[in-house]
């Protein structure tokens, strides 16, 4: 039962969140770990949630570290082994899905995760690499292989080996959860959980102190953000500004059907018409803007799922017939300076 390796991509983690199941949340990366870009995941002064952040950076063998981990965590933290190569990315989701009772996780992972409630890490460990729902849904991003499959090869001592953990509020405390330790590592306190964006400012400087580890030339690291779906949010705040403005209308309406009429009335409620009718319009093109980045997140994962090899060995069969293959070939190594 292998597990490919899958690119750390937004629109990756997102399909593969949709094919377990899991409805209403998405995948953004973060680009920066200044205050101001963590805030920005709300992009409205209504209270979004931010359920977690995964975080990729360049594992290193053997090295240290002294936090206290909790190694017999409660039921109520989901908290798993890492018992699976290639697996540490879903895993990583997994954890923040599992531990986020907001989401719907949909029946397959609902069913899993009651199953393994009580179960230890190791145990959650190894029902994850036995779930075959979410091992297809992990393989699903599995690319075409010609030569050597990727299960096959092992990396090497030379080789980057790269690692995902997750960082989240849980029942008031924020943790890093990850696979490879023995438990959770408490990070400190945040009450109003994830609703509440306190909790990031926890986990900045711990991010920023394992990114100040590696050498200034070291830049391979790759943050992202699982929040709520943003087009639900922008829809349900669209239909929202249409039922005010309903009632502003309906209001107007019946003003201006009576006689003795308060003008300051009427331009009071002008006012706040032009209000709403802008904010309809901002959300309006805020869900234009998801629906074509979701668009533009199929598309590239139609591309990453292809198989292009018959293509490509349809294409040099031809130009060898054609007798057109050779000539390219030597023109190439003239090019690249070899005989």
């Amino acid at each position: 039962m292998s597990w490919c390796t899958i690119e750390s991509d937004p629109g990756v983690f997102t399909e593969l969140i949709q094919q377990m199941q899991v409805k209403g949340v998405q995948v953004e990366e973060l680009y920066s770990l200044d205050l101001d870009a963590l805030d920005s995941l709300r992009q409205t002064s209504h209270c979004w949630p931010v359920y977690g952040l995964i975080f990729l950076f360049k594992w290193r063998p053997g090295e240290k570290d002294d936090r206290p981990v909790i190694k017999d965590p409660t039921p109520d933290v989901f908290f798993a082994s890492q018992v699976i190569n290639n697996a540490c990315a879903t895993q990583a989701i997994l954890s923040v899905l599992m531990n986020s009772s907001e989401v719907d996780i949909g029946p397959e992972l609902s069913e899993f995760k009651e199953f393994t409630r009580t179960f230890p890490p190791e145990l959650k460990g190894l029902a994850i690499n036995n779930s075959e729902a979410i091992r297809v849904a992990h393989n699903s991003f599995a690319r075409p292989e010609p030569l050597i499959p990727e299960e096959q090869r092992a990396a090497g001592k030379d080789d980057d080996v790269y690692h995902f953990i997750s960082y989240l509020p849980i029942d008031g405390v924020v943790y890093e959860l990850d696979g490879l330790k023995e438990g959770p590592i408490r990070l400190g306190s945040c009450p109003g959980g994830q609703n509440d964006m306190g909790w990031l400012r926890v986990v900045q400087p711990v991010i920023q102190k394992r990114i100040e580890r590696y050498s200034q030339n070291e830049i391979r690291f790759n943050l992202m953000a699982i929040i709520k779906n943003r087009k639900e949010m922008y829809t349900a705040e669209l239909k929202e500004l249409q039922r005010r403005r309903e009632r502003i209308l309906q209001q107007l309406a019946a003003l201006q059907s009576e006689r003795m009429v308060d003008g300051r009335d009427i331009e009071s409620m002008n006012s706040s018409l032009s209000e709403i009718n802008a904010g309809i319009e901002a959300a309006s093109e805020k869900i234009l803007v998801e629906e074509e980045k979701f668009k533009k997140w199929r598309t590239e994962n139609i591309r990453r799922k292809h198989n292009y090899i018959p293509f490509l060995y349809n294409f040099l069969k031809i130009l060898a017939e054609k007798k057109q293959l050779r000539p390219l070939i030597d023109k190439a190594r003239q090019k690249a300076g070899k005989p």
